[in-house]
């Protein structure tokens, strides 16, 4: 007999694109894995044909891998990794109901982004109001250039993983590492929180600048100044501004602003073209969070006194009426500014 220990039960919440990726990789590297989603037809297809017929439709998915509809009390409390993969507008409502049924011990391990609009909270501060301070401290962040097809198809992939709890951040890193899916550390998990959430704007605003035609150097240019926000925004929330010259801030911008994958910067180039917000969203089939995030992200930056031009262009085209095309020339046109300007301690 083995003498190694029982694998971890993990259970993953969310069984949409990025939960179904994470979900298969880890029951790959041999663990057993639960993902809840509310979808009876989805997890009767998981359990009985290994499919998941709406997400990564034609990724066949392991064994090791079973869905659930419902939680019970027993379950969570022998759950010793629980994954969050669940768009942060919905975050609180399906963490209400498990709050008092995990153990001490679990680790939370948080791939949700974005800002909750009417709070203005990231997902770790909705973690420490639902659950506590005590599972906030074992919350860790996973966020990085990481498209969940690619992931599931086992391409060459990395991610940053951040926790102020060493040994937390060490056990995650150990838990998702393997040769195609490689996981570095970090203690800043609100620089991974908030690079995470906001790249999804600037991605809204480099789709717009493609679908209008604007070539390279335009958007290039776009990019940078994006980073320049978000690094602006998360030095004021206490991130470390080197943080968002990692893997989860321009490794992620990057990938999210260049590639018709990318949800958000597809919304965006089809408001350039021309057609309208909703019509878009209606045929889009999952969800883009920038649209949502966009709204928190105006509010947050107005409430911190941040300069953030992008930010509040793109919320101006999604909520006030104004074209791309003027929100690209109120760009272009603002006052001559130094390169970087961080703020003051």
């Amino acid at each position: 007999m083995s003498n190694a220990a029982p694998p971890p039960e993990i259970l993953v919440l969310g069984s949409g694109n990025f939960g179904t990726c994470l979900a298969n990789h880890l029951a790959h590297k041999g663990f057993s894995v639960l993902m809840w989603g509310r979808s009876q037809s989805l997890a009767k297809s998981i359990n009985e044909l290994h499919k998941n017929p709406k997400y990564l439709s034609s990724i066949p998915l392991s064994p090791r891998l079973r869905a659930i509809t419902d939680i019970t009390p027993e379950q969570l409390a022998q759950t010793r990794y629980l994954v969050l993969a669940i768009p942060t507008q919905s975050l609180r409502r399906v963490l209400h109901p498990l709050r008092g049924h995990l153990d001490p011990k679990t680790i939370l391990v948080c791939a949700s982004k974005g800002i909750e609009n009417d709070s203005l909270c990231f997902p770790y501060n909705i973690i420490s109001e639902e659950f506590g301070e005590h599972f906030a401290s074992r919350t860790a962040i996973l966020s990085g250039p990481s498209f969940a097809s690619e992931v599931a198809d086992q391409e060459p992939t990395a991610v940053s993983v951040g926790c102020k709890d060493a040994e937390v951040c060490n056990r995650t890193q150990e838990l998702f590492h393997s040769s195609y899916f490689r996981v570095y550390t970090t203690q800043d998990p609100i620089g991974l929180e908030v690079a995470g959430a906001l790249k999804n704007v600037i991605a809204l605003a480099s789709g717009a600048a493609a679908g209008l035609g604007f070539q390279q150097n335009a958007r290039a240019a776009l990019l940078a100044r994006g980073l320049a926000e978000m690094t602006r925004i998360g030095a004021t929330l206490g991130a470390d501004p080197l943080t968002f010259l990692g893997l989860g801030g321009v490794g992620d911008l990057f990938l999210t602003c260049t590639s018709e994958k990318s949800r958000n910067f597809t919304v965006g180039y089809r408001l350039g073209r021309g057609e309208k917000l909703d019509d878009v969203l209606q045929t889009l089939g999952s969800v883009a969070e920038g649209v949502w995030t966009t709204r928190a992200a105006y509010a947050l930056a107005q409430k911190l006194h941040v300069d953030a031009p992008i930010i509040r262009n793109v919320y101006s085209v999604l909520y006030e009426g104004m074209t791309i095309r003027q929100a690209l020339q109120n760009l272009l046109n603002r006052e001559m500014k130094a390169e970087v300007s961080l703020p003051s301690k």
